[in-house]
């Protein structure tokens, strides 16, 4: 990831970002539907003394149009290792790509940093 020094062009790419849904049951104009969020996250070294860095990181967030439901399972056995059968869709993230920032620290040391940057989200079955 290129250093920035000025956090303004990170909100230009976050404006110009493109938000990705796709939608369980919702509509694709519904706003609370499961869709991909940009945000601005500072990152910092939680030891050494380095230089943060802003990075635009992306979340998964919203509905997915079902409610979840617990329903009992019928067994003809005295042990029930699972007693209820339970299904519910979560808005997660579908694809995503590694990235990296490197932190300059005292004593000429750089770090690297990864985390996943989050491509589309889509709603899929809660485990």
């Amino acid at each position: 990831m290129a250093e920035i020094s000025d956090p303004c062009p990170l909100l230009v790419m976050l404006q110009s970002a493109p938000s990705t849904a796709q939608s369980g049951h919702l509509g694709e104009n519904d706003p609370d539907r499961c869709m991909r969020h940009h945000f601005v996250e500072t990152i910092t070294h939680p030891i050494y003394k380095c230089s943060s860095k802003m990075a635009l990181l992306a979340r998964c967030e919203g509905h997915c149009g079902r409610s979840s439901r617990s329903e009992p399972l019928i067994s003809f056995s005295s042990v029930l290792k699972q007693p209820f059968q339970s299904s519910c869709a979560c808005c997660r993230p579908h694809s995503s790509k590694l990235k990296a920032v490197r932190l300059r620290c005292s004593g000429g040391l750089r770090i690297t940093a990864t985390y996943r940057y989050i491509l589309s989200c889509s709603c899929e079955e809660c485990s």
